[in-house]
């Protein structure tokens, strides 16, 4: 049985994204022009304030801590394998546009445990598990923004999630010290029996959704 967030052969690497419009949940206007035929979704959080709070913060979300404090597994972590022709993703600004493309020699940055740090073109498994009954989310960080003040990711969807499209999870300190968590998303069913349950769907991104905000809570995190 493969462990958390261990790195195996890779599974997902040579597939495509599922989706076109990569990098659009860091768009000013997802809310109001999403793209078409997805849903848009934004929610925030205040997690406290201060540097401690901030850095501490930002850690978790580049380890998958929001996912694993959410309740997932994540597991099949797998680091790009390097080329001339793999998308690397784009370095953003501190309002979310796209300055310049990602150096593909910046290499990969681990935790004590050995965790690889997320990282652009990094696929992974999401597992949940809802009414006894397990779900397998394969995914690709599409993005990393790693700036003085702001910190997070978005992750794309792959073949055989349930749903399509994109969600990033971006942690902000603004200039009065308060510390905030922003979750947005655009997404749709990935299939016709997973469009059929679109209601049960949309209940359990907002449950994941409850899960994640809680999930850097400094009680959770300390």
């Amino acid at each position: 049985m493969p462990t958390e967030e261990r790195r195996t052969r890779a599974t997902h690497s040579g597939q495509a994204l599922t989706y076109a419009a990569i990098g659009a949940s860091q768009a000013d206007d997802l809310m109001y022009y999403p793209p078409k035929g997805f849903k848009p979704f934004q929610a925030r959080a205040r997690l406290g304030s201060g540097d401690e709070r901030f850095q501490s913060a930002a850690e978790a979300i580049l380890t998958w801590g929001i996912q694993r404090g959410s309740g997932m597994t994540v597991q099949n972590i797998e680091l790009p394998v390097s080329s001339d022709t793999d998308y690397i993703g784009l370095v953003y600004d501190a309002s979310g546009q796209p300055i310049s493309p990602r150096q593909p020699d910046e290499g990969f940055v681990y935790t004590e445990d050995g965790t690889p740090h997320v990282s652009p073109g990094v696929t992974a498994e999401l597992v949940v598990q809802v009414f006894g009954v397990k779900f397998t989310a394969p995914v690709r960080v599409v993005s990393v923004t790693t700036d003085a003040h702001r910190v997070g990711f978005a992750y794309g969807t792959l073949p055989g999630h349930p749903e399509i499209g994109e969600e990033s999870f971006m942690v902000e300190q603004h200039d009065d010290g308060a510390v905030w968590l922003v979750i947005r998303s655009f997404s749709r069913p990935s299939t016709w029996y997973y469009r059929l349950g679109t209601p049960f769907l949309r209940w359990q991104q907002r449950k994941a959704t409850r899960q994640y905000l809680r999930a850097l809570l400094p009680a959770r995190t300390a």
